[in-house]
């Protein structure tokens, strides 16, 4: 099976992956990628069988269950380093987007898809994803790394794509929102066909407090969901929304109790059977008169990279405060006893209405 035009440069690869090869120019960008891959790369085929049941077994960044009842592939993030897009939980994601990817083409091709729907999702207490690796953005800046920290970027870029495009699979894609997604966390989010949120979450895009912009993709998707104004407002103010006011912008879909976003996601599903190919055609049409492209996305990324090479030693020590706010977050976490557990199905997740987000 030959790798489609969308596949990116992976965290492990150390040649510099420069604003040279980065540019205008798409192909040369995909040259680049195949000749640091090796020669036999385009001929590459995942030979493994792909068994929904089981790709729980090749990941432990994610927690990962299928439910056939709703053809629902629920995927959890569990940070095992800290609440944020480590390199590590990077490759993960990507691993499993290509994993999908190859493992449904055949399916897709021959309409006997055995899934219908990605559901991402935090096993994180409190958290859904709070954004790119600030400790690792710093360490960059600092070292004036722009080669390196350009291709952690480009790797969000990978992940933020892939999910915004659904693999090119015909499927539709939920965030299950249970407690704060901010920064990269919240742009994750928006590439997804639906959000459904849990009252008590925080969604916002705090860069601008250390100098920076979100540059992963905020301001492209929000400007297709609102407009140009409001995105630049919204960047601007580094304020943290509660759920039930971006559910009154439109940017998330439905707010529900806390506690009660599991039966959400399965009853919205379950409510939309028979037009989900209504669902997966509006979402199609979407693309086509509001496309985000991969090259838009770059090029906003470029920027992102060049502006964070210019932060001084005061934004830097902001930005490592927050750092440390995450480190304690995540230590208390996983020293404090079991959280009580709540059944899903035949799998189990953290019970959200048990844990009060740590600040």
């Amino acid at each position: 099976m030959a790798i489609s035009k969308e596949a990116l440069p992976s965290l492990a690869c150390s040649s510099e992956f420069g604003p040279s090869q980065a540019g205008d120019d798409k192909v040369a960008r995909l040259e680049d990628f195949f000749s640091r891959r090796g020669a036999n790369y385009r001929q590459r085929v995942d030979t493994r069988p792909f068994d929904p049941h089981r790709l729980d077994e090749e990941f432990d960044e994610l927690t990962i269950r299928f439910e056939p009842e709703q053809r629902a592939l629920w995927c959890l993030f569990n940070y095992t380093e800290r609440p944020c897009f480590t390199p590590r939980f990077l490759e993960q994601i990507l691993a499993l987007q290509m994993r999908l990817r190859h493992g449904l083409a055949g399916a897709a091709a021959s309409d006997e898809m055995p899934l219908r729907t990605l559901v991402w999702g935090s096993n994180f207490p409190g958290v859904w994803g709070l954004g790119g690796d600030l400790a690792l953005f710093s360490r960059l800046i600092r070292a004036g790394a722009a080669a390196d920290l350009r291709r952690y970027a480009y790797t969000c870029v990978d992940a933020v794509y892939q999910n915004l495009t659904k693999m090119e699979l015909p499927l539709l894609t939920i965030a299950l929102v249970q407690g704060d997604a901010l920064g990269g966390g919240f742009e994750s989010a928006l590439t997804n066909d639906v959000i459904i949120a849990e009252r008590g979450s925080k969604l916002g895009l705090p860069e601008v407090l250390f100098n920076l912009f979100p540059g992963m993709g905020a301001y492209s998707l929000l400007c297709r969901r609102l407009d140009g104004v409001r995105a630049q407002q919204l960047i601007l103010s580094g304020r943290l929304y509660e759920a039930h006011e971006l559910e009154e912008l439109g940017l998330v879909d439905l707010v529900v109790d806390r506690g009660d976003g599991v039966a959400a996601v399965r009853d919205y599903l379950e409510r939309n059977r028979r037009r989900h190919s209504t669902l997966l055609a509006l979402s199609r049409v979407r693309q086509r008169c509001q496309p985000v492209t991969y090259e838009e996305l770059i090029d906003v990324t470029d920027v992102w990279v060049d502006t964070a090479l210019g932060l001084d030693e005061a934004d830097l020590r902001r930005m490592e405060h927050l750092v440390r706010a995450q480190l304690r977050r995540h230590a208390r976490t996983h020293s404090a006893p079991a959280e009580p557990l709540s059944s899903v199905g035949q799998w189990r997740i953290a019970d959200p209405a048990a844990a009060q987000p740590a600040r």
